[in-house]
């Protein structure tokens, strides 16, 4: 196999699966527009405009959540290599760019790199490239929507699974599918397997807030964006100067919220239906939870994982754990 194949979702056919995934991209869509409190899932951010946005939303000064994390690799590099060991069979979840786990391999120098990305183009793309620079490990690219299933393809080793979910992308799960994300997780560790995992620590509102809408618009653009993937997938009719980008902190369910506000009543359509938008309605667009140590500790624990160890920056912005399957 190439190590810049990408592997059919779900392991059908090309074709079929494709048809199957777009079928079912569509239905959800038009569901969650459908919804009294219309949603649209933050996985439709990753289209490839969507990915190469967020790329230049993680340099920004605001987005404090990449230049934390990644310190905290480099800091901690010879600790994490220390408890989650050598030549592991590294599953990078919503790999992106797959700077973060490359950053790690010469720490872990896994005997297998298995990025997992939703953005199979984008991904192709980015392990063409990582490919040359590390032609002395295996890639297997996995095009996947991973919060559906976790079923990798038989060209995963199945031993010494370390599972990699930086960014604090599980605070997009509501607090029970975290838990039932994570117990998948722990299902498909194998043999002597684990999980290391960057997770957002509660702060302060004005920093959360302006992270994620920042002076330039840049996060404005990513989450509008959104409108535009739905277009290409759903055929709907968004019109993106129609909608305006919120971010606010809930305070009572500790988690950003992003929104889309409609600046004037508006109809959207799309094949066997259309719905209208109040002056000032919201499609809800993503969520990011925030926790503390001893609380995300706690739901590993929950989850099937122990042995736990943590490692934190110097203003406890940001939590990076390293938990065993047991």
């Amino acid at each position: 196999m190439s190590s810049t194949q990408i592997l059919p979702q779900r392991q059908q056919p090309a074709g079929a699966d494709f048809g199957t995934a777009a079928a079912a991209a569509r239905a959800e869509l038009a569901a969650g527009l459908r919804q009294t409190q219309a949603r649209i899932s933050p996985k439709y951010f990753y289209n490839a405009l969507g990915s190469k946005l967020f790329e230049a939303i993680c340099l920004l000064e605001e987005y404090y959540v990449t230049r934390v994390e990644t310190g905290i690799y480099a800091a901690e590099a010879e600790a994490i290599g220390q408890v989650a060991g050598t030549g592991v069979t590294l599953i990078d979840l919503g790999a992106g760019n797959c700077a973060k786990a490359a950053s790690l391999f010469e720490t872990l120098q896994p005997s297998q790199y298995v990025p997992v990305d939703i953005s199979a183009e984008f991904l192709r793309g980015a392990v063409a490239a990582l490919a040359g620079t590390y032609p002395q490990i295996p890639m297997v690219p996995v095009g996947l929507d991973f919060a559906e299933s976790l079923k990798l393809p038989p060209a995963v080793n199945a031993e010494r699974r370390l599972f990699f979910y930086p960014g604090s992308s599980i605070g997009n799960f509501a607090p029970l599918q975290a838990a039932q994300f994570l117990t998948r997780v722990r299902g498909a560790c194998g043999v002597d397997g684990g999980l290391l995992i960057g997770i957002d620590l509660v702060k302060s509102a004005a920093t959360l807030e302006a992270a994620y809408d920042d002076a330039l618009g840049v996060t404005a653009a990513f989450n509008l964006n959104v409108l535009s993937h739905a277009n290409e997938q759903l055929g709907s009719d968004f019109a993106l100067r129609d909608w305006r980008h919120v971010a606010l902190f809930n305070a009572e369910q500790s988690r950003i919220e992003m929104h889309l506000e409609a600046r004037r009543e508006v109809v959207v359509r799309w094949p066997g239906a259309a719905r209208k938008f109040a002056a000032g309605e919201r499609i809800h667009t993503e969520n990011s939870y925030k926790y503390t140590q001893r609380g995300f500790i706690e739901l590993l624990n929950a989850c099937g994982f122990g042995e736990v160890q943590c490692w934190t920056d110097e203003a406890q912005q940001f939590l990076v754990c390293h938990a065993r399957a047991v």
